[in-house]
């Protein structure tokens, strides 16, 4: 098949979970012998418009960024010149959707028109404006914010209802598709997202990491891995962190990512006497990523709201690292059928502080114990969560699609 991948993110840099399922899934499509291009914005970090990344052809647009109106009428133009260019010569067999805007222009083309069309939906996309964006008090700049919301909910139901099939990676999605743009749980279908074993595995040492990594070596360590924005709900971690360091104060919080909030989270951090006991890393490579995971004790998933599946969680598990999450969206799926024991009673920090205080003391009374989940998180995910599982459910998909387009 030649199949184009349509998004708002770029595979040049996997910083996140929508960028990381791209990549996985259009770098192992073209392994399978497929012709993969993607199309995307031209970001503000690209130094070109082209680049082929592990065989995948990367098409690059650019679009204004002066505000969101010249943006969106930009990102129309461009997506839909650029996919026609394309097109012609390559003569797509299919197209498969990750994000509104992106492929709200391709949709513009009568190119698009027959050719089958399926949308990976990540998350919606004014959800994410909202909690991204603390809604002003201003008239104009409500207005404004009101707009966006709108906007952004329009083009995203436009382009879900034009599509053939869509993916969700999550039930939790599934259930957000249907309240929010009325989508018929039929036209869904539920691949969940997956992680490389190859690449994120257990190592029965962890202090040559922790060595290499300045990490000390007599520290019980607690690693979360997360843009660092609100719904991730890191302040309630930290705060959490306060009353865990009274109780066990052999322990220590690594936080990995970037975002807007850094500064704030490093001040909370502080204000709260816990310099030295939480330990901001910022961005880390993809190559070092895996020993952060390695050398932890017990992964982290404070998440706050809007968890469509949360990727992190497997490749800590396939570490053999256990995951303490909230119990929100694709969280609560992962964990639940796992040990549900692992899962935190609430969002706030106390109901954190209880499950980590307890757990900690039931890896230090049975190390054994500690061993056997270590363990059962490895094949939890080998059995249930692989790219290779992910993509024949995919490529399933797009042959079925194919197959049935009317001639």
């Amino acid at each position: 098949m030649k199949i184009i991948l349509v998004a708002d993110v770029s595979i040049q840099n996997v910083i996140g979970g929508a960028e990381r399922v791209l990549f996985e899934q259009a770098k192992r499509l073209f392994d399978r012998g497929h012709t993969v291009y993607i199309l995307c914005r031209r970001l503000r970090k690209h130094t070109q418009p082209f680049e082929t990344i592990c065989g995948v052809d990367e098409w690059r647009f650019g679009i204004k960024y002066n505000n969101a109106v010249a943006s969106l009428v930009s990102s129309t133009r461009k997506a839909k010149i650029l996919f026609e260019a394309l097109h012609r010569k390559v003569n797509f067999d299919c197209i498969n959707f990750h994000q509104p805007f992106s492929s709200f222009g391709v949709l513009q083309s009568a190119y698009a028109k027959n050719i089958p069309k399926v949308y990976t939906c990540h998350s919606l996309s004014f959800e994410e404006y909202i909690s991204r964006n603390p809604k002003p008090f201003t008239f104009f700049k409500q207005l404004y914010f009101n707009l966006n919301i709108f906007s952004r909910k329009w083009i995203e139901r436009r382009v879900l209802k034009q599509s053939d099939r869509i993916v969700a990676l999550s039930r939790y999605t599934l259930d957000k598709l249907h309240t929010a743009h009325g989508i018929s749980d039929q036209k869904v279908t539920i691949i969940p997202g997956a992680v490389d074993v190859d690449r994120f595995y257990p190592v029965s040492n962890k202090q040559p990491i922790r060595h290499t990594l300045g990490i000390p070596p007599d520290k019980v360590v607690l690693l979360t891995v997360r843009n660092l924005v609100a719904r991730m709900g890191l302040g309630n971690l930290i705060h959490a962190m306060q009353r865990i360091i009274a109780t066990i104060p052999d322990v220590e919080l690594v936080i990995v990512g970037e975002g807007p909030l850094k500064p704030e989270l490093e001040s909370l951090s502080v204000r709260l006497g816990l310099r030295g006991t939480v330990r901001f890393t910022g961005y880390i490579s993809e190559s070092f990523l895996p020993d952060y995971y390695r050398m932890a004790d017990f992964f982290v998933l404070p998440t706050r709201e809007l968890e469509g599946f949360g990727l992190v969680t497997l490749e800590s598990m396939a570490c053999g690292v256990p995951v303490l999450g909230t119990s929100v969206g694709g969280t609560k799926e992962i964990l639940g059928p796992f040990n549900p024991d692992f899962l935190f009673n609430d969002t706030t920090p106390d109901a954190m502080a209880d499950l980590i205080i307890k757990t900690y003391r039931k890896m230090k009374n049975d190390p054994e114990w500690y061993h056997h989940v270590s363990r059962q998180c490895r094949r939890f995910v080998e059995r249930n969560y692989s790219w290779e599982r992910n993509v024949d459910a995919l490529e399933g998909l797009f042959l079925k699609l194919v197959a049935d387009k009317p001639c």
